[in-house]
């Protein structure tokens, strides 16, 4: 595109939470602005949020009331008198990331000032998992939100100019909801941080893993959705053969799932390393033998791409994106949805037969920064047309 672009980019989630919607945002506002194109950030937060204006140029913060459960998400409040201060800016485009109260928000500035509209549909929060881990605690209240939130979300798009999925089946699974003409950009992995030269060892020695013991990584939000009980109940039947577990991230469902490791009696196997800076995240799976992702939630799965871009091979569940993402015997293995078994199983395939798995660069290089902004910047055309 030859003329440099004013974009907006409307979020109801940011810093100092780190889930897809923030990694996809910062990557692309990243390589836009190498590009030369103006992004500004409009996202719910707090105190924390705030104090990044430093380091974020063009970042607006909207305060909100933190989530009881997992206070580094928060849900602005007064979108609409924001929305107000705010009529008038002349932006190219307004992309918004997420359909609540900052999306709404970016959809009301958006209509007064005639802006094409971009929506992407980043997460399933139509889950169950995640609607009893995030809402309420009246089954009444969970049931109202299962049973009306695809009619919201149809209300939402389809009052967007483009939509966009961040995978192909998440674009036919929308479709299929009522959801039509649904656009696919991928989210992307900066392979200038993660790739084939990061060293792991510093890693390995900090949680005292030896050459013999194969490290099985978990990175990302440690919640109820992302199904790591079943990572664990695999870890069982891998007991006695030089297996360490570790899980990097920080979130509601943390102390559930250490309790769970303690129950079991697996407590040597595992390391719970917390909340980790996004500047250490590719030393560690450089550190792993291989990634573990168990979730049935993932409508991309940002993390299996970047440890796929450090060569390290995944194992996950053959559900939604990472049905197509991961490719048995190439880039790593799939198993059944659920079964920790059969994720066991796959695990001690990987590590018996790592020199085998030569797939996982070639995988990540068509997710690169620079080819999805490409698309991204296409669709973003062909709406200003």
């Amino acid at each position: 595109m030859a003329r440099s672009l004013k974009i907006a980019f409307y979020s109801d989630s940011f810093l100092p939470a780190v889930d897809g919607v923030v990694i996809s945002m910062l990557n692309f506002r990243k390589e836009l602005m190498r590009r030369g194109h103006e992004v500004h950030i409009y996202a719910s937060g707090n105190s924390e949020t705030e104090r990044l204006k430093r380091k974020y140029s063009n970042l607006h913060v909207i305060r909100g009331l933190s989530f009881r459960r997992y206070p580094q998400y928060s849900i602005a409040f007064l979108p609409g008198a924001t929305a107000i201060r705010n009529m008038g800016i002349d932006f190219d485009v307004a992309h918004l990331q997420t359909p609540f109260t900052v999306g709404v928000q970016g959809m009301i500035i958006a209509k007064v000032n005639k802006t094409p509209t971009v929506g992407t549909f980043h997460t399933m929060f139509t889950n169950t998992a995640v609607v009893k881990e995030y809402t309420s605690n009246s089954k009444m209240v969970r049931e109202f939100i299962k049973r009306y939130s695809w009619l919201y979300l149809r209300h939402f798009y389809s009052r967007c100019d483009s939509i966009l999925a961040p995978s192909d089946v998440i674009s036919k699974m929308l479709d299929r909801r009522g959801i039509h003409n649904v656009g696919v950009v991928p989210n992307s992995v900066d392979i200038s941080r993660f790739n084939l030269n990061v060293d792991g060892s510093k890693i390995r020695r900090a949680l005292n893993i030896t050459d013999r013991e194969h490290m099985i990584l978990f990175a990302g939000r440690v919640s109820r959705e992302k199904n790591l009980e079943v990572m664990i109940n695999a870890a069982r039947l891998l007991k006695n053969e030089n297996y360490r577990f570790v899980v990097a991230g920080t979130g509601p469902g943390y102390e559930h799932y250490t309790k769970m490791v303690d129950r079991a009696g697996l407590g040597d196997l595992f390391d719970f390393v917390g909340f980790v800076d996004n500047a250490d995240l590719p030393e560690y799976y450089a550190a792993a033998d291989a990634f573990c992702m168990p979730s049935t939630f993932e409508t991309q799965g940002i993390v299996t791409l970047e440890a796929m871009a450090c060569g390290i091979p995944v194992i996950g569940a053959d559900y939604l994106a990472l049905k197509d993402l991961i490719v048995n015997g190439e880039n790593g293995e799939k198993f059944p949805a659920g079964d920790y078994m059969a994720c066991a199983r796959k695990i001690r395939k990987v590590i018996n037969n790592i020199e085998s798995y030569k797939g996982m660069w070639d995988t990540a290089k068509q997710y690169s920064l620079q080819k999805t902004t490409d698309r991204l910047l296409d669709a973003y055309k062909n709406i200003i047309r």
